[in-house]
């Protein structure tokens, strides 16, 4: 018997190679002679480089950057085991765990550590780079990361701005001269599962800005600022990206990506799977068993469970998605491929119980499924 597991991680709890370990100590609980390959995966936000480079053999690599508040901070980004392919998360140098509460002001922050990564990957050679952009605590359409591949934005005064979005609004003049020509030969995928514009009632910092620190009268003005950059960012680059779906992702730095490099936006978990050759895994499976914190109606929007599914039933291997919690909607995804849905929890218990037992619960449920599949292989025996 082949088994799968596939698993994103339960936030707050367990690592997704945390639960991909659990699960299979659950596995051989009860079949010791199953084959059980682990593919730890996340969809593009925290996860993302621990997941690719677990799954290829790569490499952790660390680096000191800028982060969103202008201080240096130790960021970590991954060389996957092709040793070609550079894979970073965002939210390792520009995320929003990385400014206190107290000091969250999407006016100021920036995404310049972002671009210090990038360059990082292009000075070590790699020319295929894979970008995860959730959790971000910016606002600033990417023109941190842009500056930091030699961008250069000026006011009317031929001033170059400060960072951050607020100062976007005094934006006159891009400078192209100095962007680091090797971004352009750069393969670059951008993970991203959100489909905002740039600006708007949908936009960056709409939807996204209060979640980053920002009040009303904040939203509206780093809306005007990045108005006012899209349309001469859309004059120095020829490029009209603004309205595009994911523009607006991580406070703008969908946009700044599509303007400023050959940059491809596309849903997380497929890059995350396709990297990890997720197809070749799944090919003479018996089962899959995916997997995260909590499954609900926005599940069945493409996360990673739904994305394992995809690839799954092109094999015809059926799928079992094991939760920490099941929400309103969770059903949704049992027309998204995915065949069997279980919790972890067996019984009533409060959230702090569930977090720091979360992979012995994870491990007990997987151990429970596998008893359910032998009784139906029984059944099929006769």
């Amino acid at each position: 018997m082949k088994i799968v597991v596939a698993p994103d991680s339960f936030k707050g709890s367990v690592s997704a190679l945390g639960v991909a370990t659990a699960m299979e100590r659950g596995i051989i609980s009860v079949f010791p002679e199953a084959e059980v390959l682990k593919l730890p995966i996340a969809d593009g936000g925290e996860g993302t480089v621990e997941a690719l480079v677990t799954a290829t053999g790569g490499q952790m690599m660390y680096e000191e950057v800028i982060g969103p508040l202008g201080n240096k901070i130790n960021a970590y980004w991954g060389v996957l085991g092709d040793a070609e392919t550079a894979v970073i998360e965002m939210a390792a140098a520009s995320g929003l765990p990385l400014v206190p509460v107290d000091k969250r002001d999407p006016r100021v922050t920036t995404t310049y550590g972002t671009g210090q990564l990038i360059k990082a990957a292009l000075d070590k050679g790699l020319n295929k780079i894979i970008i995860g952009i959730g959790g971000s605590a910016t606002n600033d359409g990417g023109t941190g990361m842009a500056k930091a591949l030699g961008v250069k934005f000026f006011d009317s005064t031929g001033t170059e701005l400060a960072p951050g979005g607020k100062s976007l609004e005094n934006l006159a003049a891009i400078d192209l001269s100095s962007l680091d020509a090797r971004v352009q030969k750069a393969k670059i995928m951008v993970a991203c599962d959100v489909d905002n514009p740039l600006c708007g009632e949908r936009g960056a910092s709409a939807v996204y800005g209060p979640q980053k620190g920002a009040t009303p009268e904040m939203v509206a003005e780093l809306d005007r600022a990045l108005s006012i950059y899209a349309t001469i960012a859309e004059k120095a680059t020829g490029k009209a990206v603004a309205n595009l779906p994911g523009a607006g992702a991580a406070g703008g730095l969908g946009s700044g990506l599509l303007f400023f490099t050959n940059a491809q936006l596309r849903p997380g978990v497929d890059i995350v799977l396709e990297s990890a050759g997720f197809s070749s895994m799944v090919e003479g499976a018996n089962l899959v068993i995916t997997g995260e914190g909590r499954t609900d109606f926005q599940t069945a929007y493409g996360k990673a469970p739904v994305g394992v599914a995809k690839v799954a039933k092109q094999y015809n291997v059926p799928v079992i998605c094991l939760a920490g919690g099941l929400g309103k909607g969770a059903e949704d995804v049992l027309c998204q491929g995915i065949d069997g849905l279980m919790s972890v929890v067996p019984q009533p218990m409060s959230l702090e119980e569930c977090m720091d037992c979360g992979d012995l619960l994870i491990e007990a449920a997987t151990a429970r499924l596998c008893r359910l599949v032998e009784v139906g292989m029984k059944m099929c025996s006769k």
